[in-house]
C-alpha cells in the first residue's frame, strides 16, 4: 500500500466528472480509507451554464486556483469564492452553485 500520493497538475490526466473534469490524487478506497479522497477539478461556465444543486454527501474543502463560483448554502450564507479562497462544507449541507468564471478547483472529500 502506498503511503504517499502525489502528482503534477497536467492537464492531460483529467478526466470526465459529473460536471467538467478532474485529476484525481487519491480515490477513495486508495489505501484503505473509504472517506478520503483529493484531486483537482476543472469546470466552466458552458459546462454548467445553470446554477446546479449539490447536496454535500461527505465533508469537502475546497481551495480555488483560479476562478469564480458562488456557492449558497440552503437557509445559510452565500459565498463567493475566487482565486486563493477557502471553504469547508459539512456532509448533509444543501448547497446551489454557480460557476462564474472558467474555474480550477483543488478539493478534498473526508
Amino acid at each position: 500500500m502506498s503511503q504517499i500520493f502525489h502528482a503534477k497538475h497536467t492537464p492531460t490526466a483529467f478526466e470526465p466528472f459529473e460536471l467538467g473534469t478532474v485529476q484525481w490524487l487519491r480515490r477513495n478506497g486508495d489505501n484503505g480509507n473509504q472517506a478520503l479522497a483529493s484531486g483537482i477539478w476543472s469546470v466552466s461556465p458552458e459546462e454548467a451554464p445553470e446554477p446546479f444543486d449539490l447536496p454535500i454527501g461527505e465533508d469537502e474543502t475546497i481551495y480555488i486556483v483560479s476562478g469564480h463560483i458562488r456557492i449558497e448554502v440552503q437557509g445559510g450564507d452565500t459565498i463567493d469564492l475566487t482565486a486563493d479562497s477557502m471553504a469547508s462544507l459539512s456532509k448533509g449541507a444543501m448547497t446551489r452553485w454557480t460557476i462564474i468564471e472558467p474555474t480550477i478547483e483543488f478539493f478534498v472529500y473526508s
